[in-house]
């Protein structure tokens, strides 16, 4: 396959999520951005759960783990740590994995609800993972070494926001929403890197 159909594959996660997140939140008028998580949308009570965790969850989830593989092929150039690799993928398996188990938020102590969380947190920690393994081998190519900064600064300020439901008490799902948001822009920035590099195509591993 070809940088430019991984690419798109990349830009499809993120273009999926928001666009199912938009229309199954404005469905529902007692939801609310400022305090209802995400995965609301999808808990075990919720009208229409398996639409948002499909297509919210399980969908761009394993397109970001198809997308990771041709965003390694394309900046690793020797052999090296596959820890890049391994991160991202597994981001997108564990973000997978968080809607095929639906969040069950009247028994945060369900099982099923351990593994959405074990989902979303494994999704956010394989992330970084990656995200903080991937700047030494893109600095070695000049294709990727003009966007080293801003992916560490996206990186940087998802851990950042973290500290938002501390700070802004009557307003703590916004701070997920933008760790999402700098989540898929990183993804965003990488795929149009992607997509400018050689149309080159890639044997299998």
């Amino acid at each position: 396959m070809t940088n430019k159909k991984y690419a798109l594959i990349g830009f499809l996660a993120p273009a999926i999520f928001w666009t199912t997140y938009f229309i199954m939140a404005n469905q529902r008028t007692e939801y609310s951005f400022l305090t209802k998580a995400v995965s609301e949308l999808g808990s075990l009570d919720a009208p229409n759960k398996w639409i948002w965790n499909i297509f919210g969850y399980i969908v761009p989830g394993l397109l970001i783990a198809v997308f990771s593989v041709g965003l390694y092929r394309s900046i690793v150039q020797e052999i090296g740590s596959k820890l890049p690799l391994y991160g991202i993928f597994l981001s997108g398996v564990f973000m997978a994995i968080s809607g095929i188990f639906p969040g069950d938020f009247e028994n945060r102590q369900s099982t099923i609800m351990l593994l959405h969380s074990v989902g979303s947190m494994g999704s956010y920690l394989f992330f970084l993972i990656g995200a903080f393994t991937y700047p030494k081998p893109m600095k070695k190519t000049v294709k990727w070494k003009s966007v080293v900064k801003p992916l560490l600064l996206l990186t940087w300020l998802t851990i950042g926001i973290g500290v938002w439901p501390f700070v802004f008490i009557e307003y703590p799902a916004v701070g997920q929403r933008i760790v999402f948001l700098l989540y898929f822009s990183w993804i965003c920035i990488a795929a149009y890197t992607l997509y400018k590099n050689p149309n080159t195509k890639y044997e299998a591993v």
